[in-house]
């Protein structure tokens, strides 16, 4: 299926007008989020109608608070993969900027809902806000409905553990390197996309040639050394020692990502890959020198080697 998407209000056409919508970051697309997309393809099927996603690039929070905002768990680009692979037929991707920041609650409804998505089924969280000052709740919603003509659907809550999903918990255990429980909130692995682009070759110095991935985020969810799968490659799957982090021991400062691909070797820049954390080995940390710094790499390798044979 061939999903739709749709960048600022400017592109929207007359063929959009009519759909069941949601409205959300969906940063991680986990358990939670995957749990409103159902609803909302059951909630499409019923009034014969496509799926939307509104989203915000950046995250609101990204816009009034940069230095505060949580880690990005996924770039736009892995979002919409994500969501194309659970069938959505169209994601609306809105800027979100003072102007956006400025529109009162109504306007909202009025000139994006109604106006321009022609929203007839709306989901939506208990504890949605949106508006100027986020002024606007799942009341002002159904108010708006009552006179504009289409349903409000408050969004199922999803509980793993005793726990309501969400991606601040998450992140939680990303940054803890609790890999195995991240993957059961995901309901999948977690991965890190991005193209291969050239590092300062300071692998090949260790004897161990690193692919460095571009990840494009002013943090990382994730840091530390990691036993991993790298796909996007041939062959399909190849088994990688991962390094997250602002390598302490040459004083780097940006985050990187640097894959050590087990038995193999070719040239692979500019591909674009997809790198699946399993373990995390350990955190990120200082050595005296270079020469400890290697003996860690070769003992990380081994220990590597080892669960991928297990």
């Amino acid at each position: 299926m061939t999903m739709e998407f749709i960048r600022n209000l400017h592109n929207f056409r007359d063929r959009h007008k009519g759909c069941v919508a949601t409205i959300g970051n969906f940063d991680g697309v986990h358990l939670g989020h995957q749990s409103i997309i159902n609803q909302l393809k059951t909630a499409a099927k019923v009034h014969g109608l496509p799926t939307v996603i509104v989203t915000f690039e950046p995250h609101p929070q990204e816009f009034f608070m940069p230095e505060k905002a949580p880690a990005r768990l996924m770039r736009l680009r892995e979002k919409l993969a994500c969501m194309k692979q659970y069938g959505i037929h169209r994601v609306v991707c809105l800027r979100f900027d003072q102007t956006l920041a400025n529109l009162s609650a109504e306007d909202f409804i009025r000139k994006i809902l109604v106006d321009k998505l022609g929203v007839r089924h709306l989901i939506v969280g208990d504890d949605f806000r949106f508006g100027k000052n986020r002024q606007g709740d799942i009341a002002t919603l159904k108010e708006f409905a009552r006179q504009s003509g289409f349903e409000v659907e408050h969004t199922d809550t999803c509980i793993v553990n005793g726990r309501r999903v969400s991606s601040t918990w998450l992140r939680e255990l990303l940054a803890t390197g609790k890999m195995t429980e991240a993957a059961e909130l995901l309901g999948r692995p977690y991965t890190i996309s991005g193209r291969v682009v050239h590092g300062d070759k300071r692998g090949q110095v260790l004897g161990y040639p690193t692919i460095n991935i571009n990840l494009h985020r002013h943090q990382s969810p994730v840091s530390g050394i990691f036993a991993a799968k790298v796909y996007g490659l041939e062959p399909a799957v190849i088994h990688a020692a991962v390094s997250i982090g602002s390598r302490p021991v040459f004083e780097g400062r940006d985050i990187n990502l640097e894959a050590h691909l087990l038995d193999f070797n070719q040239d692979v820049y500019g591909a674009y890959v997809t790198v699946e954390l399993l373990k995390q080995l350990r955190h990120e940390q200082m050595f005296d020198n270079i020469n400890d710094l290697k003996q860690q790499m070769n003992n990380d390798i081994e220990e590597i080697r080892k669960f991928f044979k297990n």
